[in-house]
């Protein structure tokens, strides 16, 4: 095990590898400068003793920018050039005779293509190139003049057709003469990319004809790129413009013989693909694409014979076959991965698009139900899609858990269980099945599901089980208020099962937490039910409510490692209660005292002492709307006795054990006053209240500031600037009526400029008085 050094001897460390890369950098900095000098300069090339490194650089750093310059002016007289040359071919053409026309052409090719010779012998190699694209632009410009005088009557495709492919020859011999120069090369492997194209242009084929000529294009820059590696650029664009338009052609034939054609293309360029595969490793994509490729050409061909739904499933069955490439270890590795990886991305596809139309049956059903609660007539049957989106949802689960089971992963797995969930849960939705069946298939699959995350063998699969579990009995427990007895049969079946789950031992605490939770929920949900079918008003209905979290705090510590969870959902009830109670105030006080006796037994226990704030504020809250209720304006008269004695119990406390903090002290006692006195004075017209309350507010504040404590000092500091703000508000709005609007503006960038540059010293400003509070008691 390594021990840390010292902070001393680390930063010295960290020192001397700075130094050390710093001269690194400089050193690599003047070698580039030498090197840049040592391409682009005339003359004899100089030792290597002379280069950076071994003796310092002679001539002045500014001759570095040089080839930058350089190229920036070559390139503008390139252009100008062939401007020029534009212009004398398209304009100036006509005041010439056709010898005289020929002639000039002929010469000034053939000097601008010769002239990179002489140029390269000089080291010009810049100037060359530029030089030999203007010949090659004028090569371009000799085939147009020949094509106006010569052969006019030739349709203009098909000559650019040969003409393209002329030139690409010329051009490659071109390259291979003078194989210093950049730009031939590329140039003619362009042209060589335009006569097939134009070719079938020019014979009027339809979009299949000309996606045929790109495929065989791309196939020959793809031989070529063995040679040369650039060329596969142009390879992939032509061969992914071939096959996007064989899967147009597929998609739009109205028959399946209408669509052999463009399958046969397809095929074509899945084969070209897997070929590139195969023999560049590198460009395992292109195998991806060849997949794809035999997916749409298969799928393409049963398309126009089934309904949207069934070919979906025709394309996954096209896809499945390509998952076990990985199985197949003739194939080389980039092969099967690029098989492997078409068949798992239809499969997802599908999935997706299946999963759309599910969803949307299990929203039909569910607005069903509700209007069957609303007393509405649904439609017959509004949600019957067929078991297609179903189908394909359960044969990508069996193609997840097949790689599952293959590669020894757990994540296909964990896909698996909650694929297969959405099929089998959608399935009785989606063909329609009665009300009834529909249940208890749902029932059945969600609680197949909770028992696969209560025993799952990999956590990944227990979680998506869990997840698919959680969701199946949310929307269960929707589908079931439909007013008769499948609500209160289906809730309590999910509550039992989700309070049996949550007290088996073996399973995951998370499991348990997340059963814990639905039993809880469901518990809620069936009282509230309950209370429903009664001619109680909503308001009482909050008092069946209550028995929750009376029924959970009740066995503490027993609930094991599923308390805290039921703890909080139980808390959730707790605010359910709370504001179904809320229409009537002498309830609402009722349900708050309620959930304050419990809480108070709950903090009764060490563990939860911090519930006894809760506690607290409960029988408060409880108390001041029954106050509000009867019409009390003078909060005083019943908080003041309650101060008091706080305050005096919370001295002598503070006395016996002077590390207690003072909120526990004095924090019930100051707030049992001040925040209401605060809510009665901020609606309170008249003057007295909030300068008496102000008066207090000081002397609170004073007081914990002389004595050193926390409490009295941020509650009487916070209770005192609300006073004052709102006694300041009247006159700050009538200023700011007074004032131009551009004021306010301005002074807000004004203030925010005053920040922003002292922002350092604010920052330390505020640590400082962070750091002074928390040293208070």
């Amino acid at each position: 095990m390594n021990t840390p050094l010292p902070p001393a001897e680390e930063l010295a460390l960290i020192d001397r590898e700075l130094l050390q890369l710093d001269s690194r950098r400089k050193y690599l900095l003047a070698r580039r400068d030498w090197l840049l000098r040592l391409l682009y300069a005339p003359g004899p090339t100089p030792s290597p003793a002379a280069a950076p490194g071994f003796a310092p650089a002679a001539g002045p750093a500014k001759d570095a920018s040089a080839p930058s310059a350089q190229n920036v002016l070559l390139t503008l007289g390139a252009v100008l050039l062939a401007v020029a040359a534009l212009a004398f071919t398209l304009v100036s053409w006509g005041s010439l005779g056709i010898a005289g026309r020929s002639a000039v052409l002929v010469a000034v090719t053939a000097a601008a293509l010769a002239a990179p010779v002489p140029l390269l012998r000089r080291g010009l190699r810049s100037t060359a190139e530029s030089v030999a694209a203007v010949g090659l632009l004028l090569t371009v410009l000799d085939a147009y003049a020949l094509y106006a005088v010569a052969v006019p009557d030739v349709g203009p495709r098909a000559y650019a057709a040969g003409a393209a492919g002329v030139l690409a020859a010329a051009w490659a011999g071109y390259a291979a003469a003078l194989r210093r120069l950049r730009i031939p090369l590329p140039a003619a492997v362009l042209a060589a990319q335009l006569p097939l194209p134009l070719a079938a242009l020019a014979a009027q084929a339809d979009p299949l004809g000309l996606a045929w000529a790109l495929l065989v294009t791309a196939a020959l820059d793809a031989a070529l790129a063995l040679r040369l590696r650039w060329a596969a650029l142009p390879a992939a664009v032509l061969a992914a413009v071939a096959l996007l338009t064989g899967v147009s052609e597929s998609w739009s034939a109205a028959s399946a013989s209408g669509a052999l054609g463009p399958a046969a293309l397809l095929l074509a360029g899945a084969a070209l693909g897997v070929a590139a595969a195969w023999r560049e490793p590198r460009v395992w994509a292109a195998a991806l694409v060849g997949g794809l490729a035999v997916v749409a050409a298969l799928g393409g061909t049963a398309r126009p014979e089934l309904s949207p739904a069934w070919a979906v499933v025709a394309h996954l069955l096209a896809a499945l076959p390509l998952l076990a490439a990985v199985r197949v270890h003739a194939l080389p590795a980039p092969v099967r991965r690029g098989l492997a990886w078409a068949g798992a991305g239809t499969a997802a596809l599908a999935a997706l698009l299946s999963a759309a139309p599910a969803a949307a049956a299990l929203g039909a059903r569910v607005r069903v139900l509700a209007e069957v609660w609303a007393g509405t007539t649904p439609d017959a049957d509004p949600y019957g899609a067929g078991a297609a989106p179903a189908v394909a949802l359960l044969l990508t689960a069996g193609a997840a858990w097949w790689l599952s089971r293959t590669l020894s992963r757990p994540e296909p797995a964990a896909l698996a269980a909650v694929l297969a969930w959405a099929g089998l849960f959608t399935a009785p939705v989606l063909l329609g099945l009665p009300v009834a069946a529909v249940f208890a298939a749902q029932l059945a699959v969600t609680g197949a599901a909770g028992v696969l995350a209560l025993r799952a063998p990999a956590r990944a699969t227990g979680i998506a089980a869990g997840a698919c579990a959680l969701a199946g009995a949310l929307n269960v427990s929707l589908g079931a208020l439909d007013g008769r007895a499948a609500t209160f049969a289906v809730w309590g079946l999910l509550g039992a099962l989700g309070a049996a789950a949550a007290a088996y031992g073996p399973a995951p605490r998370w499991a348990r937490a997340g059963a814990a939770v639905c039993a809880v929920g469901h518990t809620t949900g069936l009282l509230v039910a309950s209370a429903a079918v009664t001619d109680l008003a909503v308001v009482w209905w909050a008092l069946p409510v209550l028995v929750v979290p009376a029924a959970v705090a009740a066995p503490g510590p027993r609930l094991g490692c599923v308390r805290l969870p039921a703890e909080i959902a139980a808390g959730v009830a707790g605010v359910l209660a709370v504001a179904l109670s809320a229409g009537r105030t002498g309830t609402l006080a009722l349900v708050l005292a309620l959930l304050g006796v419990v809480c108070a037994g709950a903090a009764v226990r060490p563990e939860r002492r911090v519930l006894g704030w809760a506690a607290g504020a409960l029988f408060a809250a409880a108390t001041w709307v029954r106050l509000a209720e009867a019409g009390v304006t003078a909060p005083e008269a019943y908080t003041l006795p309650v101060t008091l004695p706080a305050l005096a119990v919370g001295l002598l406390r503070r006395r016996r054990d002077p590390s207690s903090s003072s909120w526990t002290a004095y924090g019930p006692g100051l707030s049992a006053t001040l925040l209401p006195s605060l809510l009665a004075a901020w609606a309170d017209p008249e003057w007295v209240r909030p300068l008496l309350l102000g008066l207090a507010a000081l002397a609170v504040t004073l007081t914990g500031a002389r004595r050193r404590l926390q409490a009295p000092l941020l509650l009487g500091g916070a209770v005192l600037a609300v006073v004052a703000l709102h006694e300041l508000a009247p006159y700050v709005v009538q200023v700011a009526g007074a004032l131009p609007r551009w004021v306010p503006p301005a002074m807000a960038g004004l203030l925010l400029l005053a920040v922003g540059a002292t922002y350092e010293r604010r920052l330390r400003d505020a640590r400082r008085l962070r750091d002074a509070i928390g040293r208070l008691a």
